[in-house]
């Protein structure tokens, strides 16, 4: 489900950040700027969900599991500023532009986070890459037969 969410919401956030940038610039475009950082608040949602739950599948805890301690200390942060826009947003607290800045320091603190797992993902795969590969049988009967 990861590997669907997390280009999802790469994409959702580049739009969102575009029509925000398009409204500050122009003053057009007001709801579609709202309505992508509401989407991709969602997909936020869905992707900490799905991520706490895989965590808890192999680590054996919900979130703060030693192997993504700092990237799940990040993603709470990234997943609070979120939150704190769609509060005021739906509250009327505070002004359009206060209610974009706290999205976009969302979106800041999400390309950290971002930045994290990218990291964290080369590095587990260039530790793979220089482990000794453990053959198979199906590997071991196709060099037998070659």
């Amino acid at each position: 489900m990861q590997g669907v969410l997390a280009p999802v919401q790469f994409v959702v956030f580049l739009v969102s950040v575009g029509l925000i940038l398009r409204y500050f610039a122009t003053g057009a475009g007001y709801d579609a700027a709202v309505l992508s950082v509401v989407a991709k608040t969602f997909v936020l949602y869905a992707i900490m969900i799905t991520g706490s739950i895989w965590e808890k599948a192999v680590f054996g805890r919900w979130l703060f599991a030693p192997a993504f301690f700092w990237e799940d200390v990040v993603s709470i942060g990234v997943l609070a500023l979120h939150t704190v826009y769609l509060v005021m947003l739906f509250r009327g607290i505070g002004t359009v532009g206060e209610q974009f800045a706290v999205a976009l320091a969302g979106y800041g603190a999400y390309a950290v986070n971002a930045a994290q797992f990218l990291l964290k993902l080369r590095a587990a795969r260039l530790e793979a890459a220089d482990r000794p590969r453990t053959l198979s049988m199906s590997d071991v009967a196709a060099q037998v037969a070659s």
